[in-house]
């Protein structure tokens, strides 16, 4: 998110497909203008009920934090196979989010969100009954296919239910409450048993599937798949009885045609010479934002935080939890205002520091040195990364990746992309109990490298997308 950023689509780790077609949203709003008038009252309920999905999709990724130390020991897991509990997930979510694109198109976006759900209830049933690893894996992996959908359906569904001049803010909402998700999980298994905070993941999804009783399917899913009647039915509902919908109509109308009209690409289109800049960059940023280690220091921050010499990991953990939120807020508040360059590279300078400070703590505590400053210098290292991460380096590459590519490749540019992020984020997520057995001090100062590779390569490669159109980022990748 990359989870955590997947700022998915306004951004994100996601993730992070909403951005994928937020920019021909943005086409179909400079061709022609929509009456935005009516009520917004049920774009807002809309919104609501689908950010129970991100909601989950951060409750799923911060349960195993807080968890690690009572699920072992009541379950007598090694080390090994505690590290695949973890780090299953984001096995899950990546088919998951391959398949989403699909599943949303043949069932509609809120027959996608109960699926969803039905997968992530399923999960945490598993888990709560677990008495092995396996059952507590094959319900890590249900809940991540199903945040892997999640991760897609939501923004698309935020996107195209919500009236224009309101998209931008309701679409922030959906990382939002993925950071939300994962700091209450940090909170609750803090102070309740892992089975119970387990439960407490069938919460959100009850919600929803509560929820989408009571709203409206996406329109634009309806016009496209020839619904003419309930499409209209739905737009009325959506922007109120006494708002004129004749020309946002017509003009979503305009818009799909346009868009089936467009040829069908592969991915082999990807490695022509006019798209290979926006293929590295695209790329690049996803692994320099996995492999700074996120998912690794998210999934295991209470562990961390206790084999630096902490009391209590709880302590480190809740600070870790109250530090995201108003982090990505701000973060969202600077995305237009600093430009993506700037954001991006400050983000990875303070996730360098904050690692080499966490890395510098267990050095000290390896070679007996400084024992007082250890624990602090631990848990500000891991601060510091974690609100550096959230202001730019969660969310700025995916931003960055939904404007570089072209309208004709973007849906298997965007697929491309996201199989990098979950990859990369499984390979974190799975080898971090291995790397800090190997060497705690030398986990974080890998992660600090990578994080310079960041600030290097996006100086030299990556170009300011803030305020230019497509064509004028094509022609600046390409020069």
């Amino acid at each position: 998110m990359a989870i955590g950023q997947l700022k998915d689509v306004e951004t994100g780790e996601t993730n992070g497909l909403e951005d994928l077609e937020k920019p021909l949203i943005v086409e179909e709003q400079k061709v022609v203008g929509s009456d935005e008038s009516g009520s917004i009252w049920m774009a807002l309920i809309c919104t609501f009920v689908a950010v129970c999905g991100s909601f989950e999709f951060g409750s799923c990724v911060g349960y195993s934090a807080p968890t690690q130390s009572a699920i072992r020991e009541d379950l007598n897991l090694s080390l090994a196979e505690f590290s695949m509990f973890g780090s299953i997930l984001t096995i899950g979510a990546m088919l998951g989010a391959v398949t989403s694109g699909r599943i949303a198109d043949l069932i509609g976006r809120k027959g996608a969100m109960r699926l969803s759900a039905a997968f992530c209830i399923t999960g945490w049933l598993a888990v709560y009954f677990s008495k092995g690893a396996l059952s507590l894996d094959i319900g890590r992996f249900s809940t991540g296919y199903g945040i892997g959908v999640f991760s897609y359906v939501v923004p698309i569904f935020i996107a195209e239910i919500a009236p224009k001049n309101l998209r931008g803010g309701l679409a922030t909402l959906n990382q939002l409450m993925i950071v939300t998700g994962s700091s209450v999980a940090f909170l609750m298994g803090t102070i309740i048993p892992w089975r119970t905070l387990a439960l407490t993941g069938l919460v959100p999804c009850t919600f929803l599937l509560v929820g989408l009783c009571f709203i409206p399917e996406s329109p634009r899913w309806l016009a496209k798949v020839g619904l003419s009647k309930e499409f209209q039915a739905a737009l009325r509902r959506l922007r109120g009885k006494d708002a004129d919908i004749t020309q946002e109509a017509a003009d979503i109308q305009v818009y799909i045609e346009t868009l089936q009209s467009l040829p069908k690409t592969t991915i082999l289109d990807l490695f022509q010479q006019k798209y290979f800049g926006s293929v590295i960059i695209g790329v690049a940023l996803m692994v320099f934002q996995q492999f700074g280690g996120i998912n690794g220091i998210t999934f295991y921050a209470s562990e961390t935080f206790a084999s630096a010499g902490l009391s209590s990991g709880k302590t480190g953990t809740i600070a870790y939890a109250c530090v995201q939120v108003p982090i990505t807020i701000a973060g969202a508040m600077l995305m237009d205002r600093s430009g993506r360059r700037p954001l991006i590279m400050v983000s990875a300078t303070g996730t360098f520091l904050g690692c080499f400070l966490a890395g510098t703590s267990f050095y000290l505590k390896d070679h007996n040195l400084l024992p007082e400053w250890v624990p602090i210098l631990a848990v500000g290292g891991v601060l510091i990364y974690i609100a550096s991460f959230s202001i730019g380096m969660g969310a700025v590459p995916w931003v960055i990746m939904s404007e570089i590519f072209p309208i004709n490749v973007k849906g298997v540019a965007g697929s491309l992309v996201v199989l990098v992020n979950w990859l990369g984020a499984w390979a974190v997520s799975y080898t971090f109990n291995f790397l800090m057995s190997w060497s705690p001090s030398g986990t974080f100062f890998v992660y600090s490298g990578f994080s310079v590779m960041t600030v290097l390569f996006v100086a030299k490669f990556v170009p300011e997308t803030k305020g230019k159109t497509l064509e004028e980022i094509q022609a600046s990748i390409n020069s």
